[in-house]
């Protein structure tokens, strides 16, 4: 990375201008609205912090060991720690009482300076246990690290798989064994990994800290491929947890920890020691100067954005409260005006944007005609645009940052004469080809096609994030509801019975809440479609951290699109 932090940004680069009336209503309506839907996600965020509850925590305290989150704030430096994938498994496993977030506690956080990635069981959800999405959640933070090139810390609790849901958890490509294929992936690329085994560590998640570079381990823990009692079963053997497999024996005769340490803070600090010796690898190419705010306050996102379909807002006004001292380079802005391209820095970071505009827009097309185009909608300019734009992000080492709120690709006869098809092909051709850092944030809605030309999660985006206003779905409740219940009611009329006008409404509006409830981003979260859900005003802050993890893998891949259509 080329960090010319003592260099001040070009002036060249124009400021956004801004219209906004903070004391117009629709303003102060939108302020209202978004610190509302803010306050819930924080307190249910708090919620699922508590872990297992406060019983479950005073037994962990009971053994003399710390939890998951007391752990990370003694091993992180200070405010450090940037949480990802709080909501995974929120609202599943209810009938085995819940696994708050997923029990493994996963984020980027610094530690002596050193950007890193922890990986953290939490005892206090059913002895830290593997559930299907405990699983998932590892996987996806080590790909994040194998991706990024980040150093890796494992903070061993755990009693191994949730044997109830072993079948879910153990045999596939993205189960429980792949955390100890990557282990051996992220080792051979040179990906530092650090493990801390600090309380149970039992059956197959006894490979995870053996495959690392350090092996730490706190008296009081255990590590064994089968505990007492299956030893016991198997082979006769009575022997205690501590012969079996405790830090002493551990440390010295089988020979397989490095660091034999007498409680969590010892073991927490030498960590530390360790990292704090570590030297440097080769930086990449992005290019980084000294960051500068933005000249417009980012609070008045809140009152910028404005859900409602019938209110469109500029997509303008949120990147200026986004992007270092507002100044944005404009890719072809009279041309395919539904999406916004440009050149820009977020942290210091230079940066490729496409975001979709909700403004609606005049267009002319080949013709001479005027046209009205509806924003948030992908016409055949706009992909083609895009199209281009990632391309020369590629073609100049610029990482890419995506900006949702998309209805899909214009349909309908003008539309497929045009060639939007082919247009959106072509923009899908180089999304899914970049080969520079791709990071997307979902800030409204998210459907159809539209969501995959945008980089959606199949287009492997570095980092996924969203507002808690985001929408996930092949379309929007409306008229997804609507369609399903038109083909509810002609099979019920197939088997001769007839609804009413009020049983009509009542079934709609059934079917209308439960796709809602699935197009919640937290619904999206709790399945890690999502990595994080943040506030619209802490959006600056994640794309930099996101930028920031990036920076540390110097590996660029040749870039190639295959075949085009033209």
């Amino acid at each position: 990375m080329a960090d010319r932090s003592d260099s001040s940004t070009p002036p060249s680069s124009p400021v956004l201008e801004t219209r906004v009336d903070p004391t117009s209503a629709r303003f102060e309506a939108n302020m209202r609205f978004m610190a509302d839907l803010m306050s819930q996600v924080h307190n249910e965020e708090e919620k699922i912090r508590e872990g297992g509850g406060p019983k479950a925590i005073e037994s962990q305290h009971g053994k003399g060991r710390l939890t998951a989150r007391e752990r990370i704030n003694l091993l992180a430096d200070p405010g450090s720690f940037f949480e990802l994938g709080i909501y995974a498994a929120n609202g599943m496993y209810e009938e085995w009482g819940g696994a708050p977030a997923a029990g493994v506690v996963t984020g980027l956080a610094r530690i002596q300076t050193r950007l890193t990635m922890i990986i953290a069981n939490d005892a206090t959800v059913k002895a830290g246990a593997f559930f299907p999405m405990t699983a998932k959640k590892v996987i996806r933070a080590q790909n994040i690290a194998l991706e990024n090139r980040i150093p890796t810390i494992y903070l061993v609790d755990s009693a191994g798989v949730f044997l109830p849901l072993q079948e879910d958890v153990f045999p596939d490509t993205d189960d429980f064994g792949r955390v100890f294929r990557n282990n051996a992936v992220m080792s051979a690329l040179g990906i530092s990994q650090i493990a801390a085994i600090m309380g149970m560590c039992v059956a197959g998640g006894g490979y995870l800290p053996v495959m690392c570079d350090h092996v730490l381990m706190t008296d009081g823990s255990g590590l064994f491929l089968a505990g007492p009692a299956l030893v016991q079963a198997a082979i006769g053997q009575k022997l205690s947890a501590e012969e079996l497999g405790g830090a002493a024996m551990h440390s010295a005769i089988s020979g397989t920890v490095d660091f034999r340490e007498p409680n969590d803070e010892a073991c927490l600090e030498r960590i530390r020691s360790i990292i704090e010796k570590w030297g440097y690898r080769r930086q990449s190419p992005w290019d980084r100067r000294k960051p500068e705010p933005p000249a417009m306050a980012a609070e008045e996102i809140y009152g910028i954005y404005d859900s409602s379909p019938a209110r469109p807002y500029d997509t303008k006004e949120i990147l200026a409260r986004i992007l270092d001292g507002s100044r944005f380079d404009e890719y072809k802005p009279e041309y395919g005006k539904t999406l916004i391209c440009g050149y820009a820095r977020i942290g210091g970071f230079a940066v490729g944007i496409v975001a979709n505009q909700k403004m609606h827009a005049q267009q002319i097309d080949h013709e001479g005609h005027k046209r009205v185009e509806f924003g948030g909608v992908i016409y055949t300019e706009s992909a083609e645009k895009a199209a281009r734009f990632i391309m020369d992000c590629n073609q100049n080492l610029i990482p890419l940052v995506f900006f949702h709120d998309v209805n899909g690709f214009m349909v309908g006869r003008d539309a497929e004469w045009s060639g939007i098809i082919k247009a959106g092909a072509k923009m899908v051709n180089a999304v899914s080809n970049s080969v520079v850092p791709k990071i997307t944030v979902i800030v409204g809605g998210s459907f159809g096609a539209g969501h995959y030309a945008m980089c959606g999660k199949a287009y492997d985006p570095r980092f996924v994030f969203a507002w808690p206003t985001a929408r996930y779905a092949v379309m929007g409740g409306d008229a997804a509801a609507g369609t399903l219940v038109e083909i509810k009611i002609k099979h019920l009329e197939r088997s001769g019975k007839t609804l009413t006008e009020e049983e009509k409404k009542q079934l709609y509006e059934s079917v209308k809440r439960t796709y809602d409830e699935q197009t919640d981003p937290r619904y999206g979260a709790a399945r890690l479609w999502i990595d994080k859900i943040i506030d619209p005003v802490e959006t600056r802050d994640a794309i930099t951290q996101a930028l920031e993890a990036a920076a540390l893998n110097p590996d660029v891949a040749e870039f190639k699109v295959g075949v085009l259509q033209t």
